[in-house]
Parts: structure tokens; sequence; C-alpha cells
């Protein structure tokens, strides 16, 4: 008889487990900003910006200290973003493939790359869509003429342009934004966009990126905000009216989709990522400790604020765990369930274990940036290496604590140790050659492996004598100031 009762349970604890509903695949919804500096977010330390909305989700969820983008301007950070592959493999180095700043200063001749994402590369998008996901791209896209054909059901706003055409008041010039009213400001559109695909898509999984063209110039400042920050006392760090407007207007539609997620019960199956594409424009912002700014290769320029929120998943806190770009490929196919696409190359990791807790942290791994090119400088305030470009052609490693730059002009190699010199301001390199040597050994290594272009052929456009009397002039204008 006991043998009998003991066999009726188990069959009727198969038959409740047979029937027991699959837990529902999490929605995601992926903010992307455009020149979000480190500390811009109240929660990284803005002194005069507001993100109360921002504030209350990174509280709940990982805050990450240590996350990259992997380059410093937008074209090159989005292809790694949605390829999961560094630089040298889809070859995408700048934005635009022409020659950045006067041919006199520049000593070697730049590698063009290419700057359409290759349509053969199957992104964390197209992989969830398969999947059975509702996908959406709303606002900026900068790597192709049309986003559609990447994995997206809808397409708000997305073309080849890296700002908004006519900046963010009508008209937009964009799809699906023709019919704006005069006064329509372009964030709260895209916000409105945003909660329209909700709605449309709440008894189904969905995954929308959401890819503000704020806070990218113009810096074109919400006209009903600016009274507000004209009288805020300004902060020490921050204090551009224009800018805080920028950063509001993001702010407020973060509130209003909360509110949309919460409406429709959505809130506790939907996983919000935030990230920004590359450091803040130094017109507007400032990174401070942070060297550098958009553009540079200084942590000004890659270090970006992240968050995740996740509810019943992540605990709230804040890691020191160095995360990248291309990290995401994988981050998102794993919280979606999607298998990662065979044979095509991932160079991040996944977070999800880390997430999760069930992981303290991620194997010590190298991160790296390649950029054969040229940035010209923006001439306010001087650039961190020199007064004439924001970058010139490098690569980048760090590993652990220790960061090197190597460029290619002149052989130059800085080491830095970010855990006590977060700024960069004392170049270790001649001082622990050995440490700078397995470094650059690393690094070259590693662009041997990945087939990196590396510029060599001279400029014959190249005058020493030109770039030597422009670095003069602009340092001693610098000193006169």
């Amino acid at each position: 008889m006991n043998e009998f009762r003991c066999t009726l349970f188990l069959v009727l604890a198969c038959l409740v487990s047979s029937t027991r509903a699959e837990p529902a695949r999490p929605n995601v919804l992926f903010i992307f900003i455009d020149d979000m500096g480190w500390k811009d977010p109240s929660f990284m330390g803005s002194d005069f910006f507001e993100t109360p909305h921002l504030d209350r989700l990174a509280s709940e969820g990982m805050v990450f200290t240590n996350a990259y983008s992997c380059a410093a301007n937008c074209a090159p950070a989005r292809a790694c973003l949605l390829s999961g592959q560094y630089t040298p493999r889809h070859q995408i180095f700048n934005v635009g493939t022409g020659a950045r700043g006067q041919s006199k200063y520049r000593r070697l001749l730049h590698v063009p790359g290419v700057d359409v994402l290759d349509p053969t590369i199957t992104t964390w998008a197209a992989a969830i869509q398969r999947s059975g996901y509702a996908t959406a791209t709303i606002g900026k896209w900068h790597l192709s003429k049309d986003p559609l054909p990447y994995g997206f059901d809808v397409n708000i706003g997305g073309t080849h342009s890296g700002s908004p055409p006519r900046g963010y008041y009508p008209p937009h010039k964009v799809p699906g934004l023709h019919d704006a009213p005069n006064d329509e400001y372009l964030t709260d559109r895209l916000t409105d966009e945003a909660i329209k695909f909700i709605r449309d898509n709440k008894k189904r999984p969905w995954f929308m990126y959401l890819t503000h063209f704020a806070v990218h110039t113009p810096l074109n400042a919400k006209k009903e905000l600016v009274d507000k920050y004209k009288t805020k006392t300004p902060g020490s760090l921050h204090k551009n009216v224009a800018m805080a407007t920028m950063v509001q207007a993001v702010d407020d539609g973060v509130g209003r989709l909360q509110a949309t997620l919460t409406e429709l019960g959505l809130s506790d199956n939907t996983i919000i990522v935030f990230y920004s594409d590359n450091g803040g424009f130094v017109g507007a912002t400032d990174m401070e400790p942070l060297r550098g700014h958009k553009g540079t290769y200084y942590e000004g320029g890659i270090r970006v604020p992240f968050f995740v929120h996740w509810p019943g998943v992540v605990q709230p806190g804040r890691s020191d765990e160095p995360v990248i770009g291309v990290d995401m490929y994988r981050t998102f196919c794993s919280m979606t369930s999607v298998k990662m696409p065979a044979n095509q190359p991932c160079d991040g990791m996944d977070l999800v274990p880390l997430l999760k807790g069930e992981v303290d942290a991620l194997p010590l791994r190298p991160l790296f940036w390649h950029f054969p090119a040229y940035l010209q400088g923006t001439n306010k305030p001087l650039e961190p290496r020199d007064p004439l470009f924001r970058s010139r052609p490098c690569s980048i490693i760090r590993r652990g604590d220790w960061k090197l730059h190597e460029y290619f002009e002149d052989g130059g190699i800085e080491l830095y140790n970010l855990a006590n010199d977060v700024g960069e301001r004392t170049d270790l390199a001649k001082s622990m050659p050995r440490k700078a040597s397995d470094l650059l050994a690393e690094l070259r290594d590693w662009r041997k492996d990945i087939n990196a272009p590396i510029p060599t052929e001279i400029n014959p456009r190249f005058d020493a004598q030109a770039e030597a009397a422009a670095i003069r002039k602009a340092l001693q204008a610098a000193r006169r100031k």
C-alpha cells in the first residue's frame, strides 16, 4: 500500500509539473544614450543635472562603475555593440571613412575602414527577433540607411545620420516622425513611440532598443525647462543649462516608460538596461576626475554610465568589474534564452552569471580598443595628448588595474594604474618597463590574432614644421588663458 501511495504521488507530481506554466520570457528595454558622460546622471555624481527616475532604477539594480564603450565616438561604438565584435572585425573605425583633421598635421595615412555594418553579421537584434520577440529600434541608428534588415520589426527615427538632421525641434526629417507638431521635442516624441510599441506588444515578449539622439549636439535646450536651470545654482562639476534640460528630457521619458510598464503589469518581467555610447562632449559636460572626453581614448572618452535593473534577479549594488560594449551580445542572448549564432566571432562575455549572483567576479581578461584613424581637436580645452587632435592612431589595452596606450605615429607608450590614478596623470611606462613590455606584447599579439590594420604609410602632405608651429601656437594661447 505504501508503495502504491508513493507511485501515485510521483505520478500526480509529474502531472502538476507538466501542466505548470513556463515563466514568461522577459521583455528588455535597452536605453542607449548618445554622448552621456560618466558622471552625467545623478546616480554617478552630477551636481547639476537631474535624473530622479534613472536614480531610482539604478538604486534597485546593479551599477557598473568600470563600464566602457568600445570606441570614443558614435559609429564604431554602435557597430561593436550590435555585432559583439571589436573594431578590427567589422572595420568601422570612425564616423565616416574620410580623413579627419588638417592633412598637414597627420603623419600617417589613416585606415579608412567602412561606414556600413556588414549585413551578413547576425546582430543580437536579429538573433532575438528570430526567436519570436517583437523588436524595435527607436532613435539613432548610424550604421546604414535602414536598420530593419539588421533584426528590427519597427524603425522610428533611424537613418545613417549621427545627429538629429534638423535638431531637436521639427521638422525631424527621420522615418516615422514626419507628422510632428511645431513645438514637439524630439526626445519626448521618441518616448511616445516607445510607449506605443510597448502597448502594441504587451501580450508577447519584446525587445526595444531605445537609442536616443540626446544628448548629442546640437545642444537644443528643451524650452519649457530652461528657466528652471537658469535659476538653479551651478554645480562645481556641471553647469550647462541646455545640457541639463536635455538630460532631464531623457529622464522624464524614463519615468513615463516606467509608469506604462506598471500600468500594463509588465514591470516585474521587464529588464531595463541603461548605457551610453561614449564619453561626454567637452563643451557640455565634464568627466572629472577622468582625463579626456568624447573622441579620446583616455578614460573620459570611453568610460560611461551603465546599470542593469532586473526585478527579482539582480540585487541592488555596485560592481567595479570592468565590462565593455561587446559584452552586451552574449548578455542579451542569455537574458532572452537565445542561442548564439554559430560560426560568428563574439568578443564579449556573458554578464548574466554576475548579475544573478552566481559568481562574485568575472574572469580576469583584457579589454581592447583599436583606432587606426584621426579625430580632429575641439580646442576647448587643449586635447589630452596634443592640442591638434582628440586622438591620433592608437591601440589600447586594459588588464586588471593596468591600462596601456600605444600610439602609431611616434611609437609613444603610456602606462597607468587606474586603481591609484583613475585620471591617468602619472605615466609609469619608464618606471615600470617590464609591466609596459608585457602589456604591449599582449596588445600586439591580439592585433595579430584579430588581423587589425595598422597605418604605416607616410602622408605625403604632412608638414612637420607646420605641425610644430600649430602646437606652439595652441600652447601659447592656452597659457594666456
